[in-house]
């Protein structure tokens, strides 16, 4: 469904219809429930938990063995509140599930998470996410299949949009506790009796596939615990991405000297050029498009992050293009703020003069202020758009869930 925001602004309008002005702005209505910056804030106000995440030297990481006790914690929730283990004594028998954001086969096994935690609610069972990577390490190739990272704002982000039943708790600042589990991939299942005694740790089921299977392993060992028995498979082997540790910086290091590194090119074209853009017929990938000029402050705050979806994206079926509609005599200009930005993707400069030439060659429905932004199909059909800043989370997610991407292998 394509979406399109008209500004409220009559100035602005007024500027659009006659001079081409662009820099398009949204509406900033606020409703009776929307607070303010004259707002008083409480008088006992709690301070926002800030994620710190730190190199640790490399190390070993051993797998908590069988028959051991369940490791202490003291992390921070995606609730604001820190949760030790302690904390769930009155359970009979705890699940600790190593997850993250980002890794499509973790995404594939959340509802089966949510499943188990439905399913059991009656019978003693709690259940415990907790996200061991480090933000450090994770390279932007590897957000390919998600509209998030693993840092602690976006496991808010993830948990309030998934509406998560159970707790998920963040480890990415040193991995303390992620270090004594030693879980080895996302999602690594670890389950304990009453006495914290480590009675299983695994996979939650042998298939990746959402609507598969649920989570057959992890119940066979819940149940078996639940009824004072052994589970009669105690461990298996774990599929998955790997987990992050705080030392794995030397591969993001290389990827980002590499993108930087890139030759940043600019290429002129006229309506007929940018129409054939637009139709994008030969490339076989879902296309995004910018639309941006120098001049536009919007447009040069946000370019940046249209860098970084190519980084996420580029490996599957998607690439960026972007248009600046700059005066053809500001190309060096516009060249050189791409080259500032490491715009090592296809650019263009709209090499006419007449602007009204280059919004009907874009989108006819497209009121020409800017900055402009377009997902498109191949074979021309816009499927999602956006005047003046986007939401950068809403356009990932518009990607992530378009089926030529997908959130899972």
């Amino acid at each position: 469904m394509r979406k399109y925001y008209l500004t409220t602004n009559a100035f602005l309008i007024l500027l659009i219809a006659t001079l081409w002005v662009g820099c398009g702005s949204e509406s900033t209505d606020q409703s009776e429930d929307t607070p303010t910056a004259e707002a008083e804030m409480p008088e006992e106000a709690t301070a926002k938990f800030v994620a710190n995440p730190q190199f640790i030297e490399k190390q070993e990481v051993s797998t908590l063995e069988l028959g051991a006790k369940a490791p202490d914690f003291n992390l921070i929730g995606v609730d604001g509140e820190y949760h030790t283990l302690d904390e769930y004594d009155d359970a009979e028998v705890l699940v600790i599930v190593f997850t993250c954001n980002h890794c499509p086969t973790a995404q594939a096994y959340e509802e089966r998470v949510m499943q188990v935690v439905e399913d059991y609610s009656n019978q003693s069972v709690q259940v415990i996410a907790i996200s061991p990577n480090s933000p450090l390490g994770l390279m932007y190739s590897e957000l390919g299949y998600t509209d998030l990272d693993d840092d602690y704002d976006a496991m808010i982000l993830r948990a309030e949009h998934m509406d998560f039943n159970f707790p998920y708790l963040y480890d990415g600042d040193n991995e303390a506790a992620s270090l004594k589990y030693g879980p080895v991939a996302t999602p690594h299942a670890f389950v304990f009796d009453a006495d914290r005694t480590l009675q299983y740790q695994g996979r939650l089921d042998k298939v990746e596939k959402p609507g598969t299977l649920n989570a057959d392993d992890l119940r066979a060992a819940v149940d078996a615990v639940l009824a004072g028995e052994t589970p009669e498979t105690q461990t298996t082997k774990v599929f998955g991405c790997s987990t992050k540790w705080g030392w794995k910086t030397e591969y993001k290091d290389k990827a980002n000297a590499d993108w930087a590194a890139r030759e940043v090119t600019l290429e002129k074209a006229d309506v007929a050029g940018i129409k054939q853009i637009m139709k994008n017929e030969d490339s076989g990938k879902l296309r995004l498009i910018n639309v941006w000029a120098t001049w536009c402050g919007p447009c040069i705050v946000e370019y940046p992050d249209f860098i970084v979806l190519q980084r996420m994206y580029g490996a599957r079926d998607f690439e960026f293009v972007s248009i600046s509609a700059d005066k053809p005599e500001e190309f060096d200009k516009a060249l050189r703020f791409l080259e500032e930005k490491e715009s090592g993707v296809a650019n263009y400069l709209f090499s006419e003069d007449d602007k009204y030439a280059l919004i009907e060659a874009v989108d006819s429905e497209w009121n020409g202020a800017l900055p402009y932004t377009a997902l498109i199909e191949p074979g021309g059909k816009i499927v999602w758009s956006h005047q003046g800043q986007i939401d950068f989370l809403e356009l990932k997610r518009a990607i992530v869930d378009h089926p030529m991407i997908g959130r899972y292998y």
